[in-house]
């Protein structure tokens, strides 16, 4: 029997999420619903045929912490993660407490925001920095990406038909500096992206550093982060200096790419975004210099 227009599904456990999605391979999942209404202008909402709310599945809003990793299921809101307090990263907390106001945070979801079609939205930077690894499932499979791969660009996340986020895991590393910028695009209340710095140090020894940008691109340039681990701190000036050339280089490579694949972004805003991205490595990298 065909399903009626704009018909809704409440699955309480896997077994019937995937049940009705066999039935209904054009339903779509429903978290918080704030990227499917956003942009709706009509008084009723255009919707989907199908829906799927995933309201009703615990399991997709279980947290637990071990010793090692705080884990999530895609339905936890983004309100709840900042108010687990100090045992959620802090540079994941600072980017989600940066997402829009308070009554947006409270409806959506982490899930949500890390699946977003057409551009990386703000959680994806300190994932991908965080090493963070996501569970994927569909009727028969089970299986664990990374943050990185599951949000590489061009092209939509790395899901498969009716294959679902359902987890997130996060390493607790201990990170002794972090810091995070949240950009905006000229003329427009669309966010220009988001970018993130993370540093773990050992007596006064640079041990490990990571820099992840998350927008209509992903950028980590692994060689320049490879070039301070193991210097001393502070570090010298013409190192530092070195590492902000390399950078550079990078973003002039990922300029390139980004007019190639032609991603929506114009040439003003890609020279913008540069300047953007440069200014905040430079004061980042020169705060922890001579």
């Amino acid at each position: 029997m065909d399903a009626v227009p704009n018909q809704v599904f409440f699955p309480e456990s896997f077994q019937e999420l995937f049940g009705f999605w066999g039935r209904f391979p054009d339903a779509v999942p429903f978290a918080g619903g704030t990227d499917l209404i956003r942009n709706q202008v009509k008084r009723v909402p255009v919707l989907p045929k199908n829906i799927l709310c995933l309201e009703k599945m615990a399991d997709l809003k279980r947290i637990t912490r071990t010793e090692r990793y705080l884990e999530m299921g895609a339905m936890v809101g983004i309100s709840e993660i900042i108010n687990l307090g100090k045992i959620v990263p802090p540079i994941l907390a600072k980017t989600l407490s940066g997402i829009s106001g308070p009554a947006l945070r409270n409806i959506a979801t982490i899930g949500g925001n890390i699946c977003h079609k057409e551009r990386r939205l703000d959680a994806t930077a300190p994932m991908i920095a965080l090493d963070a690894h996501y569970e994927l499932r569909t009727s028969s499979t089970a299986r664990w990406i990374s943050a990185s791969r599951f949000s590489s660009l061009p092209g939509p996340p790395a899901l498969a038909p009716q294959e679902l986020l359902t987890r997130i895991r996060i390493p607790l590393d201990q990170w002794n500096y972090s810091v995070y910028r949240k950009f905006k695009s000229p003329g427009s209340n669309e966010s220009g992206g988001v970018i993130v710095l993370i540093l773990k140090t050992q007596k006064d020894t640079l041990t490990d550093l990571r820099i992840v940008y998350s927008g209509n691109l992903i950028m980590q340039d692994r060689n320049s982060e490879a070039r301070l681990i193991g210097k001393q701190l502070p570090l010298d000036r013409k190192e530092a200096l070195s590492f902000l050339e390399s950078w550079k280089h990078y973003l002039q490579a990922m300029q390139e790419v980004a007019e190639s694949i032609k991603n929506g972004i114009s040439k003003p805003q890609i020279d913008l975004l540069k300047a953007q991205i440069s200014n905040f490595i430079e004061n980042a990298i020169l705060e922890i210099a001579d």
